[in-house]
């Protein structure tokens, strides 16, 4: 591989502890992501970070190991706007992945027509430094509108108190909004910080719906993560039929411990101890937003 591909991130673990729980039939990782293999899917030059090669075969065979059906992939920084990787990992699920992709308010409207068709449901927004500049709230609106007729969301990457930054922009987006990880919001500032109602508060317009997923990045007491467990289980409870999970496989730019994936599942009980419920988190919420068949 040349060098100009050797990465500077580590990878996942290679294999996850084996979990105690098991999940229903259908259930969905609603946030993972491939990278390369570089060889065949060459990441752009622009990237901020070189991730290892992590294709979709490494992730479907944690699907296996974990007893997950079907998966959303969100297309990485690290490929830029080009599609080949991704499309290339919604043909392989054969139906059981959809896609969230990585757009430009240039992208002409054949190409996302072309995406929709093999899958993709969405697009991501980034608001962390390290994945380059954050849109306007202008900008964010215009997004809004280019995907809007496709049935799209919007899904937004933010940190601290960025759901406070970016509020009343959220709430004047008409389409679907889906927020990343907990919001990434600060622990340290306890589970009735602003940031944390204003969670709720979007939550509350309809409109909004909340990715249970990056506990290790939002956790201060580390595994299990007891602490985020908390806070995604309160949140899961404050909106039910808005919230999904997913792993964050393959754990990118993370500064810590890789996290074990069979832990992060045995943490589905404790976010959502009601079986029923669990069902709705897994299956047909994933089902509803990303309009799997």
């Amino acid at each position: 591989m040349p060098s100009d591909f050797e990465p500077t991130i580590p990878g996942p673990l290679e294999h996850p502890t084996p979990a105690s729980y098991r999940p229903p039939a259908g259930a969905c990782d609603s946030h993972c992501h491939v990278f390369g293999p570089a060889a065949r899917f060459p990441f752009t030059a622009s990237r901020t970070f070189t991730p290892p090669d992590v294709p979709v075969s490494d992730l479907m065979r944690l699907h296996r190991e974990l007893g997950l059906d079907r998966a959303v992939i969100v297309q990485s920084a690290c490929h830029g706007r080009e599609y080949d990787v991704l499309v290339d990992a919604l043909r392989v699920g054969d139906g059981r992945h959809r896609g969230v992709a990585l757009i430009g308010l240039d992208t002409p409207v054949s190409v996302l027509e072309d995406l929709h068709r093999e899958g993709v449901r969405g697009i991501r927004l980034q608001f962390m430094p390290h994945l380059g500049p954050a849109p306007t709230d202008d900008e964010i609106l215009q997004y809004a509108a280019l995907v809007e007729p496709l049935g799209w969301h919007l899904e937004i990457h933010v940190a601290g108190n960025g759901v406070l930054d970016r509020f009343e922009v959220i709430n004047r987006i008409p389409t679907r909004v889906v927020l990343d990880h907990l919001g990434r919001v600060d622990l340290g500032d306890g589970l009735d910080a602003p940031a944390v109602h204003g969670l709720r508060q979007l939550l509350d317009t309809g409109n909004v719906w909340l990715k249970l997923s990056g506990t290790y990045r939002v956790s201060l007491t580390g595994s299990p993560y007891a602490d985020a467990n908390k806070l995604a289980a309160a949140l899961a409870a404050h909106a039910p039929e808005r919230v999904v999970w997913g792993t964050d496989f393959p754990h990118p730019n993370l500064h810590g411990p890789m996290p074990d994936d069979g832990i992060l599942l045995d943490g589905i009980p404790e976010i959502v101890p009601d079986e029923t419920k669990r069902h709705r988190l897994l299956v047909d919420n994933p089902t509803e937003l990303f309009d799997f068949c």
